[in-house]
This record gives C-alpha cells, structure tokens and sequence, in this order.
C-alpha cells in the first residue's frame, strides 16, 4: 500500500473538520503526523465556528431593530412617495412623447416611401 500524502487528502479535511467524512486509519495516522494537514484541518474548523457565528448573529437580531427598521422605512416612504409619483409621470411624459415622435417619424417614412414608389410607377 502507498504512502498518504497531503494532496490526497486536501478534499476530504474539510468533511473531516465537519463530521461528514472519517478518514481511514493509515490517513489518520498521516495527519497526526503532517503539520501541514493539521493545519489545514484547523483552518477548516476555525472556518466551520466563523459561519456558524455569522449565522446565529444574523438570524437572531438585536430586540427592536426590526421595528426600528421598519418604522424608519414608513418615514422615508412618505418622504418620498411625491417625488416618485411627480417622477413617475415625467417619466410617462417624456415616454410618451418619444412614442408620439417615433410613430410620427415611421409615418412620414412610410409616406415617403408610397409616393417614391408612386412616381417610379408612373
């Protein structure tokens, strides 16, 4: 049988670290051995603790801020619901027009084209 070595074991540590891989006895007595892998299976554990942490702090917000972040949305919204309707109807205006203007501009090229035809008829 052949030596472990780091590199086969670099995809398993992290389901080592994990819980979700056992490594063989020859692959274990490898990593008490390699300082290497020792290290990377603590990086993989350290990894492991951060994003639980970072999940319990997101999940579990400090009491009243989802109030207080709510209440300050309501307050900006009716600060800004005016400006977004006289926004909104600019924006309709202006569509309208370049609507109005591009229907005007296909018409005077269909005509054009009609009475070019017309005249190369004649």
């Amino acid at each position: 049988m052949s030596a472990v070595r780091c590199t086969d074991l670099a995809e398993d540590l992290g389901g080592v670290a994990d819980g979700t891989h056992q490594l063989s006895r020859t692959e274990r007595r490898h990593v008490e051995g390699c300082l290497r892998c020792q290290a990377d299976l603590v990086q993989y554990r350290r990894l492991l603790r951060t994003l639980r942490t970072l999940r319990t702090d997101v999940l579990e917000p400090a009491p009243g801020l989802l109030a207080d972040i709510l209440a300050s949305l309501e307050h900006a919204g009716e600060r800004h619901a005016i400006r977004g309707v006289l926004h909104g109807r600019r924006a309709a205006y202006v569509g309208g027009l370049a609507a109005a203007t591009a229907a005007g501009a296909a018409g005077a090229l269909v005509l054009a084209a009609r009475s070019r035809r017309t005249e190369l008829a004649s």
